[in-house]
C-alpha cells in the first residue's frame, strides 16, 4: 500500500531523516516506534505531503507521489491525524467533521455511520465547539475527521499522547476495528510499547533519523531492540 525508499530530509543544515525505507502492507497496522526527536513526525509529514524530501521517494498503491501536494495525497486516499490533534477550536464538532469532506466528490459528502459507532460521544456533542472538548474527545474528533475522507491509508501520529487511559482503550479498539472490519491500512507512530504491542502487525524502530529495526512485534523484547526505545 505504501512504500518509502531512501528518504532523506533536511531542515536547513540539520538532517531529520537519513536514507529511511519502510513498507506498510495493505490491511495491516505498521507501528513506528522511537524516542522523542528521532524523526518519526518528520517521516509522517513527508509521507502525507506536509514536508518535501531532500531525496528519496514515497509511493502509494505502486504510484510514486513525487512532489504532489498534501491535498492531492488526501484525494488519493491518504488521511492524516497529526500529533497534537490540530482540530479547529472555534468550529463545532459537526463543522470539524465536515472539513474532512473537502477532498470528496459532492455525492460522497456525508459523515460515515461508523464514525459515530466508533466514537458515540461525537454524535452527542455535534453542536459543541471543538475547543470545549477534553483532550481525549478532541483526539476522537481528529480521527473521525480523517475517516470522513474515506481513506485507504490512515496515518496516526501519537494518538495516545496526553490521553486518559479509558479513551486510549477506545482508540485502540477503533484502530483494530478499522483494520479487521473496514480493511484499512494503518501507519501508527507510538511511544507506548504496550499499546503498540497490542495493535501492531509489524514494527519499525527509528533512532537518530534512521531505521534501526524492522520486524515482528514478538522481537521487541530483545535487548538490542529495546535499547533504542529507552530514554
Amino acid at each position: 500500500m505504501l512504500e518509502v525508499e531512501n528518504a532523506t530530509l533536511h531542515y536547513g543544515a540539520a538532517v531529520a531523516l537519513r536514507d529511511v525505507s519502510l513498507k506498510a502492507e495493505a490491511g495491516k497496522i505498521t507501528c513506528v516506534l522511537g524516542r522523542n526527536g528521532v524523526g518519526k513526525t518528520s517521516l509522517m509529514r513527508a509521507i502525507v505531503g506536509h514536508l518535501r524530501l531532500t531525496s528519496g521517494k514515497v509511493a502509494f498503491e505502486g504510484k510514486a507521489l513525487g512532489r504532489s501536494a498534501a491535498y492531492d495525497r488526501a484525494r488519493s486516499g491518504i488521511a492524516f491525524v497529526p500529533q497534537g490533534r490540530e482540530i479547529f477550536p472555534l468550529l463545532s464538532v459537526r463543522e470539524n467533521l465536515e472539513t474532512g469532506m473537502a477532498p470528496l466528490r459532492r455525492g460522497q459528502r456525508s459523515i460515515p455511520d461508523h464514525v459515530f459507532e466508533l466514537f458515540p460521544v461525537l454524535q452527542d456533542m455535534l453542536g459543541r465547539r471543538g475547543g470545549d472538548l477534553s483532550g481525549g474527545q478532541q483526539q476522537q474528533l481528529a480521527i473521525g475527521r480523517a475517516l470522513v475522507t474515506r481513506p485507504k491509508l490512515l496515518v496516526l501520529d501519537e494518538p495516545t499522547e496526553g490521553i486518559q487511559p479509558s479513551i486510549i482503550k477506545d482508540i485502540g479498539r477503533a484502530i483494530t476495528y478499522l483494520r479487521d472490519t473496514a480493511g484499512l491500512t494503518i501507519l501508527l507512530v507510538e511511544q507506548y510499547l504496550d499499546f503498540a504491542r497490542e495493535l501492531a502487525d509489524s514494527v519499525v524502530i527509528m533512532d537518530r533519523g534512521r531505521i534501526v529495526f524492522t520486524g515482528e512485534v514478538d522481537n521487541l523484547d530483545e535487548p538490542d531492540v529495546r535499547r533504542h526505545l529507552m530514554l
